[in-house]
Formats: structure tokens, C-alpha cells, sequence
């Protein structure tokens, strides 16, 4: 037999999946990750013809699935849904019993939320700049919102402390769903949350829209000016989504992986319902995804030398 004859066989990958799929998710029911991961895991079920298992095990700030994840069979079989806890976690929990490295592999970026500013109808500030201005004036005398640490609420509180030189009364809640009642009702000034979170409160005239923190305006609300128009750079901060595996998961399963779920989000229906939540697909490659990691943690981990809270 000649060589040509036998590369078909030596080339040949196994068979994957093999097995029903899981997703563990960072986060309780309802949230970001979790509407991520289900739409993501109907449309892999379909495509794949296995059945794929979202499972959400939350806590920890994420660490209570990302262990698992972490000391999983590297066989592509269990994967993590997580987010910008990823990033900072190395720093707010520096010996979780894992290497964040080592046992874990990044796949692909999934998607990102907007953020958005916003205070109660009670509290004078009108904008950044008047917001600044009173915090000055009264240090601590502002209260934030922030639901767990690591996440995207908490890292906007720190991040705007950092960049305005101001200091807020950070006040935790378990997430900024528990903390709306307190913000409608004026008991707490301000918070950070995912746009489509809030954007029905704002526009009924419960709450006030300071600014979106993005360098650009969002789509989903155009009125909402961007916190550098008002003279704020660089407070940008997007709640995001991406998915891991097992480190020491075979690069042929890695690579599948990340082009299944370039498949499923680029299919229409699939855009649609994660647009009509103001989700917006962000479909990268391992390597991509590797060096946002590392970036935002750069950033992040800057902004958190500084922090209030600590893990």
C-alpha cells in the first residue's frame, strides 16, 4: 500500500460527541450567561444530534462551576459557560484550588451586553458630570449597587471611582434584580446594569439613564449619550460571555467546538432571540478569546488594586 493510500486513516479524528454535552453556567437562572447558554445549547442539541444539558451552578463568584469544569474529563463533554469573572477571579481569589491557565481552555467568545448607568428619579445628578460634582462634595454620601464581586455591576462601581476620583458607598446585593426596589425607591442612588435589564424602567420613567458605558452608542437606546461625550474616557465596561473547556481537551474537539458555535449563532433565529434580549452575538476563536482574557485582566486587575470590596 502506498503512503498516499494511508493518510485518509491517519488523518481521521474520533468521533465527538460521544455523549450528552453540559454546560455549566456561572449563574443562577434568568441572567446573562444562563439565556446565553440555553440558546446556545438548543441550537448545538440540533445540530449535533446529542443532547446538550445546561446546568447551572452558581456561586463562589462562578468558581463553583468553573472547578468542576476545571477537574472535568478533558473530552469536550463538559464546558463552562462564564464571563468577566474570568478575568478577575486570578485576583479576587488567588488559590481557588485550580490553575485558571493550566485547567482550563478557552473556545470561543459568545456574546456581550451593554451597560448602562443609572440612578434613581430621587438623586439630583443629572449626568456625569453633576455626579462627579456631588460625590465630591460628600464623600461616601453616594451609594452604589453592586451585585456580587467580579462582576460587570461591581467592576463599572470600581471603575468609575478609579476614573472620577470619587468615593461611593458600595453597597452588595446578590444581584441588581434584588437591588431594584431599593433604587426605585431612592433608598440607594445609583447602580451599573445590562441595558435590556433596565431599559423598560427607563423608558417608563422609573429610573434615570445617566450614560451607556461604551466608547459608542447603543442601538437599543440611541438617546442614551455615551459617558466620553460627557467628559468621562474610558469608563467602558460590557457584561460578556464566553465558553471553556476542560484544559488538556484535544485541539481537534477545541476547534470543533468553536466552529459549532459559529453555526449555531450565525443562524438567523438564533441572532434574533438574542438581539431581541439586547445580546449581541460575538462569535471569536480560541486564540482571540485567549488574548481578551488576558487583556481584560490586565485592565481589570489594575482597577481592582484600588478596590473597596475583596472577595
Amino acid at each position: 500500500m502506498g503512503l498516499g493510500n494511508a493518510l485518509p486513516a491517519l488523518s481521521a479524528e474520533p468521533a465527538w460527541p460521544t455523549k450528552p454535552i453540559k454546560l455549566l453556567v456561572i449563574a443562577a437562572p434568568g441572567g446573562l450567561p444562563d439565556i446565553v447558554a440555553r440558546t446556545l445549547g438548543q441550537q448545538l442539541q440540533r445540530n449535533l444530534g446529542q443532547a446538550v444539558v445546561v446546568e447551572n451552578r452558581a456561586g463562589a463568584g462562578g468558581n463553583i462551576a468553573t472547578d468542576a469544569v476545571a477537574k472535568a474529563m478533558p473530552d469536550g463533554h463538559t464546558l463552562l459557560i462564564t464571563g468577566n469573572n474570568h478575568a478577575v477571579n486570578p485576583v479576587l481569589i488567588p488559590n481557588p484550588g485550580f490553575d485558571y491557565e493550566k485547567d482550563l481552555m478557552p473556545v470561543a467568545m459568545l456574546a456581550e451586553s451593554n451597560m448602562v448607568l443609572v440612578s434613581s428619579n430621587a438623586f439630583a445628578a443629572k449626568n456625569i458630570q453633576e455626579l462627579i460634582a456631588l460625590a465630591k462634595s460628600k464623600p461616601g454620601g453616594v451609594s452604589f449597587a453592586i451585585s456580587p464581586i467580579g462582576t460587570p455591576n461591581h467592576l463599572g462601581g470600581e471603575l468609575l471611582m478609579k476614573l472620577a476620583d470619587i468615593d461611593l458607598n458600595i453597597i452588595p446585593y446578590k444581584g441588581i434584580g434584588a437591588a431594584m426596589p431599593d433604587l426605585l425607591s431612592g433608598q440607594v442612588d445609583l447602580a451599573i446594569s445590562s441595558l435590556p435589564a433596565v431599559l423598560p424602567l427607563i423608558k417608563a420613567g422609573k429610573l434615570k439613564a445617566i450614560s451607556v458605558s461604551r466608547s459608542f452608542r447603543s442601538p437599543l437606546a440611541p438617546e442614551i449619550p455615551t459617558s466620553a461625550e460627557m467628559g468621562l474616557r474610558g469608563f467602558e465596561v460590557n457584561a460578556w460571555i464566553c465558553l471553556m473547556s476542560t484544559g488538556g481537551t484535544p485541539d481537534f474537539i477545541v476547534q470543533r467546538l468553536s466552529k459549532e458555535v459559529r453555526i449555531a449563532f450565525a443562524t438567523p433565529s438564533v441572532q434574533q432571540q438574542l438581539l431581541q434580549q439586547g445580546i449581541e452575538p460575538m462569535v471569536s476563536t480560541p486564540e482571540e478569546l485567549s488574548t481578551f482574557i488576558r487583556a481584560e485582566s490586565q485592565k481589570w486587575t489594575a482597577v481592582l488594586k484600588t478596590a473597596k470590596l475583596k472577595n
